[in-house]
């Protein structure tokens, strides 16, 4: 099974609530109360208890389907939920099947009540001859995906989904699907075998007519931990998840990953060691992109390492951090068909202070372009304890970019190249915009590295691009890892974002 089937695959878990045994019809349920505390109080009810997992039980022939067998099981759009009720949003719903085999129950919440949204097979069709389920089963859904009048006025698009364990995505305007969010992320790059809890359930609220936001309510489970998630998605030029996070740990969370992000990184200009392509680049984000809470601006390009690497940027009070797609030139990737160009990037912005703790950058060794091997979150510093709750606010941006600081250039391209093999490597960045633009000279760079020797650092225009370009070569000599610094000042200060790497052989 490949990395990003086993992330959306999660694992099959129960809810404390009156739900039915495995392959029964559920019995009709009335209507009942619904407020901001009813999600979190499941929740604690939920972590109180001992975790015990219940059968992913499906019939054989669904367990059983293919990638393009289980494409083929669609739903109706003429049945989308509120289709004709002139509400600005639409929600359609996942059959499950192939590895989205957890049973994901949905609640329609109107008027502070809450009811069942229950499953019929005939609310999807079974194209091409694919096995149907059995007549009268109550099969359930693996999740939902929401349509918005996105790209243009008065046409339904796909905005987001939410689908396999606690992922979810979403589009803006002029952008398509790539990264990935999830709700919680437990033990990701550490050593021993990483936990993905689950969105177990869902409450859609009924939107107002006018309404510019969708409110989703989730309930999150584990072996470890349950929670409480509220989503205000608001569609536009950047799509804006607005999220309300309440975990209460079973036990003491070490590992846990706040806010993480899963993305692809195959190769670019400065990581082709091995690369056989016709193509430039192939990668849905290119760089981590920091903001601190001591207000330093940084960019970190991703690598696809020889092996597994964890890196770590200690801060307190983020101002925010996100996977970046820089690169919107189609000929910078040269495939028409990915439109690489178009991929999001996803920018998460803390609504509280976090204290302290560290954004998590895990760079996973890939050789396609199939396999989602990069991740990034914040981890608290000190472990969430067990059996109280804690609470996380943010925003999450899907943008084709994110402002910070106007004034500082911000790296355009990374390229590095071998020197010989005593010497090590040059390293080329180019800076751009900020008031770097029409700069003619007084630039200089300060580059440092953690080990090894830095030489000949120097900085020089960009007749190309009317920026400025930052070249040193590094000689490693004995090291194993050496942390790579660098931006641009001059006598009043700094010019740019910092720029930051790792070099390993």
């Amino acid at each position: 099974m490949q990395r990003r089937q086993l992330l959306l695959a999660g694992l099959a878990l129960p809810l404390i609530a009156a739900l039915p045994a495995p392959g029964r019809a559920r019995a009709p349920v009335a209507a009942a109360g619904f407020d901001a505390g009813t999600v979190p109080a499941i929740a604690r009810r939920l972590a109180a208890a001992p975790h015990v997992p219940v059968p992913r039980a499906l019939p054989r022939a669904l367990a059983g389907l293919g990638y393009d067998q289980y494409r083929d099981y669609r739903f109706r759009g003429a049945r989308a939920l509120w289709r004709d009720d002139g509400l600005p949003f639409q929600l359609q719903f996942f059959h499950r099947g192939y590895i989205f085999q957890d049973r994901v129950d949905m609640h329609l919440v109107e008027d502070d009540r809450t009811r069942p949204f229950p499953y019929a097979r005939e609310l999807f069709d079974f194209d091409h001859g694919v096995p149907k389920p059995p007549e009268g089963e109550d099969i359930g859904f693996a999740g939902f995906r929401v349509h918005a009048p996105v790209q243009r006025a008065g046409h339904f698009d796909e905005l987001a989904s939410f689908l396999g364990a606690s992922y979810f995505r979403a589009v803006a305007r002029g952008l398509g699907y790539g990264l990935s969010a999830r709700g919680l992320a437990l033990g990701s790059g550490d050593p021993g075998a990483e936990e993905f809890p689950v969105f177990r359930d869902f409450w859609l609220e009924r939107p107002a007519a006018g309404a510019t936001g969708l409110v989703v309510h989730a309930l999150l489970d584990s072996p470890r931990v349950a929670g409480a998630f509220r989503f205000v998605i608001t569609p536009g030029d950047e799509t804006v998840f607005e999220v309300d996070a309440r975990l209460y740990p079973r036990v003491a969370l070490a590992n846990a990953g706040i806010a993480p992000l899963t993305s692809m990184f195959e190769f670019d200009a400065h990581d082709r060691v091995g690369v056989d392509d016709v193509r430039p680049a192939v990668h849905d984000s290119d760089g981590l992109a920091l903001w601190t809470g001591g207000d330093e601006q940084a960019w970190r390009p991703l690598r696809n390492p020889a092996s597994l690497e964890h890196s770590g940027f200690q801060d307190r009070d983020p101002r925010g951090f996100g996977l970046m797609q820089r690169k919107r030139d189609a000929g910078e990737f040269q495939d028409f068909e990915a439109g690489y160009e178009k991929r999001p990037s996803c920018w998460v912005e803390p609504l509280d202070a976090w204290g302290a703790g560290e954004v998590h950058l895990v760079e996973i060794p890939t050789g396609d372009e199939f396999n989602d091997n990069i991740v990034a979150f914040w981890r608290p510093a000190e472990p969430l304890a067990a059996g109280r709750e804690h609470r996380f606010r943010y925003r999450l941006h899907w943008c084709r970019d994110h402002a910070w600081h106007p004034r500082l250039a911000r790296v355009a391209a990374t390229r590095s190249g071998a020197l010989d093999a005593a010497k090590g490597r040059l390293y080329v960045v180019d800076f751009a915009g900020g008031e770097l633009d029409g700069r003619a000279d007084g630039v200089r760079v300060q580059a440092s590295a953690s080990a090894g020797m830095l030489r000949n650092a120097v900085t020089y225009r960009n007749p190309d691009t009317g920026g400025w370009r930052m070249s040193f070569e590094l000689e490693p000599g004995a090291a194993r890892a050496i942390e790579l610094r660098a931006w641009l000042e001059d006598d009043d200060g700094r010019l740019s974002e910092t720029w930051l790497s790792r070099w390993t052989p």
